[in-house]
């Protein structure tokens, strides 16, 4: 299933079988790219394969959140100034629904899960049509809700899995389920 996937800033544990990849962190990884904070970090972890068209990428992630920031998802990647990250992060206590979408300075919107616990499976789906991005969460097998709708490259891009923790070293997260097909309808909205 990940054949031909490739690693940008391979963790120091991890292993792939079947349909299933698990990692543990480095220390104090992150993509971050200035807004609020002034820095530019591009030492997460993620683990990625090219497209060059349209697609819809999904993916199961379950982590043991326990540190601010620590943080699982999939991600797209023109370069490291173009990308764009979403899924879990752990910040206030809580676990959020995180989307980071970074065109040279990089944006954060969140949504707070206070019914979701750091034990549950959620559900990543991110589609790209042309020039725009959906981002869409389940959690325990709910109806897909959408997070957020941004513009993005229509170039080649890599795509994949991600995690990073901030604070520390250690976080463990895992992936099951990942798939990179044909984008879904452009329907936003149900019937």
């Amino acid at each position: 299933m990940f054949e031909d996937f490739r690693w940008l800033n391979e963790p120091p544990h991890w292993k792939s079988s079947n349909d299933r990849l698990s990692l543990t962190s480095g220390d104090k990884t992150d993509f971050w790219q200035e807004t609020f904070y002034g820095f530019h970090r591009d030492d997460g972890h993620a683990f990625l394969r090219s497209v060059e068209c349209d697609f819809t990428i999904e993916a199961t992630i379950i982590g043991k959140y326990q540190e601010l920031y620590d943080q699982a998802g999939v991600m797209l990647r023109l370069d490291e100034r173009n990308w764009i990250k979403t899924g879990i992060e752990f910040t206030d206590g809580l676990m959020h629904f995180s989307v980071v979408v970074t065109r040279g300075v990089s944006d954060w919107s969140v949504i707070p899960l206070p019914y979701a616990s750091p034990s549950d499976e959620v559900k990543v789906r991110v589609t790209r049509h042309g020039t725009a991005v959906r981002v869409q969460y389940s959690i325990a097998g709910q109806a897909w809700q959408m997070a957020r709708l941004a513009p993005f490259s229509d170039a080649p891009i890599n795509t994949g899995v991600m995690a990073c923790s901030p604070q520390r070293a250690g976080f463990e997260a895992q992936f099951r389920n990942v798939a990179i097909g044909p984008a879904i309808s452009r329907q936003l909205h149900a019937d």
